[in-house]
């Protein structure tokens, strides 16, 4: 009978697994940030009404984000880093969750919401769960 206090290898592939989508879900924003604005705001319209510079730093942001969700644990190099990115992928959602609605873009939030609650899965499991060692 297998031990219930030791987590299990399957919840380990979901949480890598939940890590790798939203770090995907965050490269794929930064690439689309980094695109022509003129091509970006048929996608996005806000992306056409706030100032380059802005979009871009999201784009970073997005990127780093990425990053911070896989290369810490892959490479066991300050791996408590993936829950401090999943801590700030939810803090970046809900700040665009807050923006959208206040653009009267509410019908757009549900990506965002579901970011959010994957992203906390995924903090509370690589924090409390199954943290993953330094080398």
């Amino acid at each position: 009978m297998p031990d219930k206090s030791t987590p299990s290898k399957a919840f380990n592939v979901t949480l890598w697994i939940a890590q790798v989508f939203i770090a995907l879900c965050l490269l794929m924003g930064a690439v689309m940030k980094f695109m022509p604005i003129e091509k970006i705001s048929l996608m996005m319209p806000w992306t056409g009404q706030l100032p380059s510079l802005v979009v871009r730093l999201l784009g970073t942001i997005d990127l780093l984000g990425a990053l911070g969700l896989v290369l810490p644990a892959l490479l066991r190099i300050k791996p408590h880093l993936v829950v401090w990115a999943a801590l700030g992928t939810i803090a970046l959602m809900f700040s665009a969750v807050i923006f959208h609605i206040s653009r009267g873009e509410g019908s757009v939030i549900g990506f965002n919401l579901f970011l959010i609650v994957l992203s906390a899965f995924v903090a509370w499991g690589r924090a409390k769960k199954i943290p993953i060692a330094s080398k």
